[in-house]
């Protein structure tokens, strides 16, 4: 398996559906000096033993510097809502990058095989994705990257292009649900539809604070034109105000599926209340609110007064529906 392996291997999809997990697997089991008849690491030799204590000299995991673990994706945004949000750069810097010259310039240390995670690679900023093409462009021999996307239109064509990309589906919805079910989730319907399908996120974000805060701001969104901006404003805007931008992003893409088709997606137990204020929504209007709360995500990061820009967002949202007050 080994010598088969190209230089460098893409996985992209949907975020929270196991890829970097799947990365992380082929990596210890290239690194594993005993692998099973399946080509599984082994679990008990000294490269895995390495591997487990996470300093294994020939492999390197590249992260934003102050990621949360994981892969969860909508988890941040859930946690905020309870009050648990944690600040993390948003990428991977040169600085990252370079010291990588010292591990691909020496001989490997076991096994012959070097091995690099970046994940996300999108995350990659300008002058750590050059540095890494660089990587790319004149491989370095027994060196495996394996680059890990959830938005593969982010990162450069030139990259892409020397990449092997493997493509990692969504599981069904009966599939992901019933693999929730074994891992002792208590509501996997409620779960996996705020993850958006995604059942790694659906697993982290499985708790009755977090599903009570949730229902807590759809019940005011239900409100459609009789919402109290501001003392929805001073409530939720407290919080990180990204994760408050996808949720409103969240419930608008299901207001919008409920006035033309009738179904929602993340929000399945406020479907009849959707129908209902989604007879009398302004479809031009909801997408000019959507377009405001794309240019509110971009902006998310560092919001000049939190409260205030979820104070006027949710004034717009108001004015969605007849009866209210436009200004």
């Amino acid at each position: 398996m080994r010598e088969q392996m190209p230089h460098a291997i893409l996985l992209q999809g949907r975020q929270g559906i196991g890829k970097l997990a799947f990365a992380r697997t082929l990596a210890h089991a290239l690194l594993c000096e005993s692998p099973d008849g399946e080509g599984f690491a082994c679990g008990a030799c000294l490269s895995c033993g390495w591997l487990a204590q996470d300093n294994h000299p020939d492999f390197r995991m590249l992260e934003p510097e102050d990621r949360t673990e994981g892969e969860g994706g909508d988890v941040a945004e859930v946690a905020s809502l309870v009050g648990n949000s944690k600040k993390k750069s948003r990428y991977i810097v040169v600085d990252q990058i370079r010291p990588l010259n010292d591990l691909i310039s020496l001989s490997a240390h076991r096994r012959g095989l070097r091995v690099v995670i970046l994940h996300p690679a999108e995350t990659l900023n300008p002058n750590a994705a050059n540095a890494l093409l660089k990587m790319l462009e004149e491989p370095p021999p027994a060196t495996l990257f394996l680059l890990v996307t959830h938005q593969l239109q982010r990162l450069l064509p030139t990259i892409r292009s020397r990449c092997h990309k493997i493509t990692m589906r969504m599981p069904s919805r009966s599939e992901a649900e019933a693999w929730l079910a074994t891992q002792g989730v208590t509501d996997p319907v409620f779960c996996l539809a705020q993850s958006g399908g995604a059942p790694l996120t659906a697993l982290e974000i499985d708790n009755a604070e977090t599903r009570e805060k949730i229902e807590a701001f759809a019940v005011q969104l239900s409100q459609g034109a009789r919402i109290d901006p501001f003392v929805s404003a001073a409530r939720w805007g407290k919080g990180d105000f990204d994760t408050v931008v996808a949720a409103l992003q969240k419930w608008s893409y299901d207001l919008m599926s409920a006035r033309l088709a009738g179904l929602v997606r993340y929000y399945p137990a406020r479907l009849s209340s959707l129908q209902a204020i989604g007879k009398s929504v302004d479809l031009g209007l909801l997408l000019d609110f959507q377009r405001k709360l794309l240019e509110a995500h971009a902006q998310a990061a560092h919001p000049l007064n939190a409260e205030l820009q979820l104070e006027a967002l949710l004034v717009r949202y108001a004015q969605l529906f007849p009866g209210s007050v436009r200004t």
